[in-house]
């Protein structure tokens, strides 16, 4: 068999959408729903950073969750659009492999941050009085720096691994993306150690998250049952159910792609459900996150005002 590591420099990726009418649909509904992303998440950073009644922990994670939401879409859709408009579906080994990297870095890092925001949110309610010294600006830096470092390692080792077996087969990857599990397919050696690492990754960066996100909820749902204070409930049910939506957009489609076991793996499945942790979660959360809490409302306003009264 000829070995395309060797002999190629590039990989065939395939289309998201068919060369229609409904194709052409659906790729504009794409490139819509990637603006409204970018304004979203670009809008969110921006509020926060020069907002000063944003100035907190919860909201500095906020606003990390955006740019990893920003960097998160940006990695996908630029390409897959470029590729639809010119009609090539190639890609180079190389850029394959850096956009292999930043979705495994992206898609690790966000699991973890994700975490964090759950246990800003515990220590918030659960106990108020230790928040300024638990939630500092210090320990919310910490835990961003090291949700990018634990991705990043994470997705060197799945990346160099990827970029380092005998490619024997066709060089079509049928996904829309340089997604790893579906790169692998086309290798021509036994894969089932690599495919026992994604599942120990999946489990430490989504599973182990993911558990203490509910452990975490659990808690403060508990605390919120205690509380004498209607306003207080309601704010504090408004921020969870905030925080679960986006968790659930996120990890359940994650988990079901990627703890299946490969025999049960089906393209086209993976395909569509990878449209909802690369496009579609990147594009609610801003929204999620504004529409349900009346500061970062406020803060909108107060930027609507001055903008306004600056054009008067």
């Amino acid at each position: 068999m000829e070995n395309y590591n060797q002999t190629s420099t590039y990989f065939i990726l395939l289309w998201l959408f068919p060369s229609s009418r409904t194709g052409l649909f659906l790729f504009s509904l794409i490139v819509l729903i990637f603006l409204m992303a970018l304004f979203g998440n670009l809008s969110m950073i921006l509020l926060i950073f020069l907002d000063t009644q944003l100035q907190k922990p919860m909201y500095f994670l906020l606003s990390q969750l955006s740019l990893m939401d920003l960097t998160y879409i940006s990695n996908i859709v630029p390409k897959m659009a470029y590729n639809f408009l010119f009609g090539n579906k190639s890609i180079s080994f190389i850029a394959c492999g850096i956009q292999s990297f930043f979705f495994l870095t992206l898609a690790g890092a966000e699991g973890l941050l994700l975490a964090s925001m759950a246990y800003d949110c515990y220590v918030a309610i659960c106990f108020p009085l230790h928040y300024p010294i638990k939630i500092s600006r210090r320990v919310c830096v910490f835990m961003t720096i090291g949700s990018w470092l634990l991705g990043s390692i994470n997705s060197c080792a799945h990346t160099i691994y990827a970029l380092h077996i005998p490619y024997c087969r066709s060089r079509t990857i049928n996904h829309f993306f340089c997604d790893v599990p579906a790169m692998l397919t086309l290798a021509c050696m036994d894969t089932w150690v690599y495919e026992y690492t994604v599942f120990v990754s999946t489990t430490i960066f989504l599973l182990l998250p993911f558990t203490c996100i509910v452990f975490s909820y659990g808690r403060v749902l508990l605390a919120v049952y205690r509380m004498h204070s209607t306003e207080g409930k309601k704010k504090a049910y408004s921020t969870c159910s905030t925080h679960l939506t986006v968790v659930t957009f996120y990890s359940a489609p994650f988990a079901y792609t990627y703890l299946r076991p490969k025999s049960l793996r089906s393209p086209t499945e993976d395909k569509v459900l990878a449209v909802f942790y690369t496009i579609l979660t990147p594009t609610l959360n801003p929204v999620i996150y504004s529409m349900r809490n009346k500061e970062v409302m406020g803060a909108l306003r107060r930027a609507i005002q001055r903008t306004c009264s600056v054009k008067m």
